[in-house]
């Protein structure tokens, strides 16, 4: 098949999306499928992480909306779609969309230059026009997309389909082994999204005692990370930029801070206790259903008063460390990224 993938990353949006996208197209490259990616070039982008085709679409910087994710994509819906067709791969069978800027308004214009249309979304907020719907977050429910998506739409929902690279498969056992025979919180693991505009690792920093070994694992494009090396400097602190061993470092770490998104599944996938803040309305709904779970515990909205004042309070009150990552465990399977491309690529959803 040739697949396509339309997804950004930048500063404001992040690198979540792109992560996830990345990790679902090296699953369909080991079954031997054509990838290309078509990506906005925004301020921040990671695209030197695709080590796929990659076509750039130029961003517009005087471009203004209402639209909380119209701004962030810099271009009209319309705009969007025009200047995906001119740059399309001829011949795609699959045309894969994980960017809340885009609806049915989009997919119906992009209808004609693929066979299928397959959507990565978190939301359920607008109308899709799509052939397959993949919502990984735990809670999510047909119900939720009831007159939102076409009747034959194949919908894929819950964190049984978590989009996990193979290396957190990989690792489980070891997780589950080491696990049982955590009584105290040693190693802390400190990851705040892939920008931390806010700087929310320093104010972490700040909460955490000495005796503690700490691991902060930043993005490239972070703006704040000379500030937190400088910190970092004579303390029990490892910085890391650009982290490719995610997996191995939540191995390690007894619990982890951090803001909420994909990132959560991994952590659920390894049974490691966290401590999360949500940097982003999108993310409440489903941390509070994960926290009422007690599969997290939510600190609060990053931007709140005082929000991270609570965390040195919060690590004091952990006294269930086995318990909790027991849940974690049982909550999350490591193989929905295989799940998903095998349902994607079956002759009831899609010829080959």
């Amino acid at each position: 098949m040739n697949i396509v993938f339309r997804v950004d990353s930048s500063t404001q949006i992040g690198v979540g999306h792109l992560m996830r996208c990345l990790t679902l197209a090296d699953e369909f490259q080991k079954k031997n499928h054509k990838i290309t990616f078509i990506c906005r070039e925004l301020q921040g982008n990671l695209v030197n992480l695709i080590k796929y085709k990659a076509i750039g679409l130029l961003g517009n910087n005087d471009f203004q909306s209402d639209d909380l994710y119209l701004n962030l994509l810099g271009e009209t819906q319309e705009q969007d779609a025009e200047q995906v067709i001119r740059v399309m791969p001829e011949n795609t069978d699959l045309l894969i969309v994980d960017n809340y800027a885009l609806d049915e308004v989009w997919h119906k214009k992009l209808r004609q230059y693929t066979d299928k249309i397959m959507v990565i979304d978190d939301l359920a907020d607008k109308q899709f026009d799509c052939d397959i719907l993949l919502n990984q977050n735990l809670g999510s429910q047909v119900k939720d997309y009831q007159g939102k998506v076409l009747n034959d739409c194949e919908l894929l929902l819950g964190c049984d389909y978590a989009l996990l690279r193979p290396e957190f498969k990989e690792l489980r056992e070891q997780a589950l082994e080491k696990r049982k025979n955590t009584k105290k919180i040693k190693n802390i693991l400190i990851s705040m999204g892939g920008s931390d505009i806010k700087n929310i690792t320093y104010d972490v920093l700040q909460q955490l005692d000495s005796n503690f070994n700490v691991v902060v694992v930043l993005g490239s494009i972070s703006p704040h990370n000379v500030m937190i090396e400088n910190y970092a400097k004579d303390k029990n602190i490892k910085v890391i930029v650009n982290a490719d061993n995610m997996a191995e470092l939540m191995l390690e770490a007894d619990l982890a801070i951090g803001a909420s998104g994909s990132t959560n599944w991994e952590r659920l996938c390894l049974g490691l206790p966290s401590l999360i803040f949500t940097v982003a309305e999108n993310q409440i709904k489903f941390s509070k259903i994960l926290d009422k779970l007690e599969l997290i515990r939510l600190l609060g909205h990053v931007g709140e008063s005082k929000v991270v004042d609570v965390v040195k309070e919060n690590i004091l009150l952990i006294d269930d460390l086995n318990v909790w990552s027991e849940r974690c465990f049982n909550s999350c399977s490591c193989d929905g990224t295989s799940k998903v491309v095998e349902i994607v690529t079956s002759k009831s959803v899609l010829s080959i």
